[in-house]
């Protein structure tokens, strides 16, 4: 026994050791699967919304070349509210009208899907031709909408709107 009262060097160092094994400790590993568990979870059962209505929108390019080339005239087609909101009359330049109506739109977007294709072939147009929509102030959105998508579904890559500035409100009136 020394002056410290130990009676041997390796009781000392098995005590030392035995308090080091017996400490509490976190493990990570299962925590980390849980949360990549989780992850997996909630990205499986989360429900996306779906991509909103969008206008794709071509810009001219700069040609550094003087050629000029001659556009055919647009074919026009204007929309216009049915009396009492009961959908909207598409007018297809002069030939073709036809009525979308809000109790089933699908019907007649598939006449007016018809009614364009007819116009094209009749006036030997190409997809490539611009078309013009003349839009009525009263017409819904969703019915500007549901004909552009049906425009862009039948390949027309050169569709532009007729820009009209509202009459101002003047408060001298």
């Amino acid at each position: 026994m020394d002056i410290f009262g130990h009676t041997d060097k390796t009781t000392i160092l098995s005590r030392l050791n035995s308090h080091r094994r017996s400490s509490i400790g976190l493990r990570i590993a299962p925590l980390v699967d849980m949360i990549f568990l989780l992850l997996i979870f909630f990205l499986v059962a989360a429900k996306w919304r779906p991509k909103e209505d969008f206008l794709p929108l071509q810009l001219p390019t700069a040609n550094a070349g003087t050629q000029t080339v001659v556009k055919p005239e647009p074919l026009i087609i204007q929309i216009l509210a049915a009396p009492a909101g009961r959908g909207c009359l598409v007018q297809i330049g002069s030939s073709y009208a036809v009525d979308i109506t809000a109790q089933n739109p699908e019907e007649g977007l598939a006449v007016l899907m018809e009614k364009i294709r007819q116009c094209l072939l009749e006036q030997k147009r190409y997809a490539s031709d611009p078309v013009e929509i003349i839009c009525a102030a009263d017409v819904k959105w969703e019915y500007l909408a549901k004909i552009y998508n049906v425009l862009v579904g039948m390949g027309l890559t050169d569709i532009t709107f007729q820009m009209t500035e509202q009459p101002k409100n003047d408060a001298s009136d």
